[in-house]
């Protein structure tokens, strides 16, 4: 058995229409979102062997303030093929994982952190969990997936059970989606 965790960079500042995709950094909100989700993760007590992650500014600020929120840094593996990937291509960097960690999180991007969990996890009306993400799996989500492999290349469609979500206005009602009058 493995265990993948995801984690959505939090939400972006689109204030500068001129700064490219890959340079735009967290809002005031995506900021209290990561440190609500670090502090989550580290109340949830999980550890990872190893974290990857694309190398987009808005993701390494992410992992910066949840670092900071958890109370100890990690070392990050940057990979840009993260950045904007779809599913497949997730798959198949976590099929050439090396060494095997019993661990893994993965820190990226939609629609491809969402599209994983709906190819690992079956659409088969078990999982309650998968229904939200139907729904919509917000900037600064956590996720856990149980995968039911012996080594990250046997990674398959179908293959997960997702244990975990959390999204950050289920830590903190101001962190979810802003309500019109």
């Amino acid at each position: 058995m493995k265990t993948l965790a995801l984690f959505r960079h939090a939400k972006s500042d689109w204030s500068d229409a001129r700064a490219r995709d890959f340079d735009r950094p967290l809002n005031a909100r995506g900021q209290r979102g990561a440190a609500a989700m670090g502090r989550h993760v580290r109340d949830g007590r999980w550890r990872f062997d190893r974290i990857i992650a694309s190398p987009a500014v808005r993701v390494a600020e992410t992992i910066e303030i949840a670092s900071r929120a958890w109370g100890r840094t990690f070392p990050v593996e940057w990979d840009r093929r993260i950045y904007l990937a779809s599913s497949a291509t997730l798959i198949d960097l976590l099929r050439e994982v090396s060494g095997d960690p019993d661990s893994l999180l993965m820190v990226g991007h939609n629609p491809g952190l969402e599209d994983l969990i709906f190819d690992l996890v079956p659409d088969d009306g078990s999982s309650p969990l998968r229904a939200i993400v139907e729904q919509k799996f917000p900037t600064a989500t956590f996720a856990v997936l149980e995968c039911a492999i012996d080594r990250w290349e046997d990674i398959d469609i179908g293959c997960a059970r997702l244990t975990e979500l959390t999204r950050p206005r289920d830590l903190d009602p101001t962190l979810g989606p802003e309500l019109l009058d």
